[in-house]
Parts: C-alpha cells; structure tokens; sequence
C-alpha cells in the first residue's frame, strides 16, 4: 500500500504534538503501536463481518438475536470513535474524508445508524471487509504493487484481443444453441433458442450445472463436441494475456536496466555490460 501511505504522508500534521503522534498509530504501521492498532483493527473487523453474516442466518438470529445485535452496536461504536479519531489527527480533513479508505471508513458504520430508520440495511456493514486491505501495510507486501501495475498494463494491453475472443464465443454459442434447440426441441427441455444459448455457454465453459440435458443421438453427439471445443478455447485469453505480461516484464528490466553513454557519438542505449558502442564501436 504504498500509494497509500504516500497519499497521506503530506496529510500528517505539523510538529511533535499529540495529534502528529496519534497519527503515527492510526495510520502508520512502522512502530509497534501501530502495528498493534491495525493487527486490532483488522481483527475486529473480521469479527464484525462474521456476526453480520451469522445474522443473516434464521436459526442463528432467533437463538442469539439479541446478542448479535449487541455487538454490532458495540463494533459501530468502536469504529465511529476510530474514524473520528482519523478525522481529528490529519492535517486536511477533506482529504481524508473523499479518499477511497475515508469513504470505505464512513460507510463501515453509517449502515447500523441507517437501520434505526430502513430495518435490513445493517447486512451492508459486510462492506467492512474492504478496510481488511490494510493488512498490506502490516506485511510489508509493498513490492507486489509493481506486479499489480504489471498485470493492469498487460489486461489493458490485451484488450482488444480478448473483445475479439469475446465476440468469437458469443457468435459461437449463439449458433450452437440454436443447432440444440434444432435437434432437441422443446420436449427435452430446450424450450427456447436463449435458454439454448444458456446450455451452450455452460457446457461450453465445461461448468455443466445439469439442469438440461440433451437425449438424442445427434445432441449427445454435438454437446461433446462443445466440450472439446471448451476444452481448447479456455486456455485462450489466458495465453494472451501471459503473453502480454512477458513482453510487459522484458520492456521493464529494459527500462530499468543501466545504460552506458558513448563519449564518441552520444548513444545512451548501451547495455551495462557492454564493452563497444552499439552505433560507433567506440572503446566503452
């Protein structure tokens, strides 16, 4: 979460008073004290989560209903002092309070406030779940925000071809699901060309739920050949956009990589380990 802590490190308060220093626990994960307040602050979290789930359970409500609704209460009470406590230490209030965590802090508690007036919303408090992204700070799992980077540009390099592969199959199962509802018809429960088209997408992708099933010769037939043809056409987008990352990853160790300026003609594109200029075959 680099992008993160960078984003906020001009937000920290001037000085060495109190707020610089609760500053330092609440949002930095370097001492020990606020190590300890994020390891608290995810836990928390998670068992949040888990009483609004088993909330959603019959059984589980009705045996424990009053209990669970205790601590839910008691969780959105932690977590509105934490985020007023977030909001007091920075140095721009504003800042805090657009940016994606300030907004994911706000709605973590609004909808327990919410369902004093519309019953039901509380099951929203899942979305505290997303707060758990802070767990990258803990772990220092700062370096795999480059590889993130790298599959973004590799997707958004791939683009095309995955629409054009995309467009490929859609045009494929329209026309083998209408080739099913041909040979099956509606008295094997084929009942429409879009619920064919259905069958074919999941077979197709070797899903196979087995709600419909074809019984003549012919569709047994046919919807093997849709399983073989899943079967080489999955591995598709994912050899392009593996590609895609390969070319990716060789352009970054190229731009990364130390260049040696020729003093004769200027190159600036000779390898570290070059002994001659590329351009001249000038002595390096």
């Amino acid at each position: 979460m680099a992008a993160y802590e960078d984003k906020y490190s001009d937000n920290k308060p001037d000085g060495n008073n109190w707020r610089s220093r609760l500053y330092e626990v609440i949002f930095e994960a370097d001492t020990p004290a606020g190590k300890n307040f994020d390891i608290i602050l995810i836990v928390s979290i998670l068992l949040s989560v888990v009483a609004v789930m088993l909330d959603s359970v019959k059984s589980f409500r009705i045996a424990h209903g009053d209990l669970l609704y205790n601590i839910e209460w008691f969780f959105t009470i932690i977590f509105t002092i934490e985020y007023f406590l977030r909001m007091l230490c920075v140095k721009s209030k504003t800042k805090y309070a657009i940016s994606l965590f300030g907004i994911v802090d706000l709605l973590a508690i609004m909808p327990t406030y919410l369902s004093l007036f519309l019953p039901g919303s509380q099951f929203l408090l899942v979305i505290r779940i997303l707060r758990v992204l802070r767990i990258f700070r803990i772990l220092k799992l700062v370096k795999f925000l480059d590889e993130a980077e790298l599959l973004v540009s590799a997707m958004k390099a791939s683009r095309r071809k995955i629409t054009v592969f995309l467009f490929t199959v859609l045009t494929l199962v329209v026309i083998l699901g209408s080739l099913m509802y041909l040979i099956e018809g509606e008295e094997n429960g084929f009942t429409s060309i879009p619920f064919s088209i259905y069958w074919a997408i999941v077979t197709l992708t070797t899903v196979g739920y087995g709600d419909v099933v074809p019984k003549t010769p012919l569709g047994i037939t046919l919807s093997s050949v849709i399983m073989i043809i899943g079967y080489s056409i999955i591995a598709v987008p994912t050899g392009i956009v593996t590609a895609e990352i390969s070319f990716a990853s060789i352009e970054e160790r190229e731009k990364k990589r130390l260049k040696i300026v020729c003093n004769n003609c200027g190159n600036d594109k000779n390898d570290s380990d070059a002994r001659f200029c590329k351009n001249c075959g000038t002595k390096l």
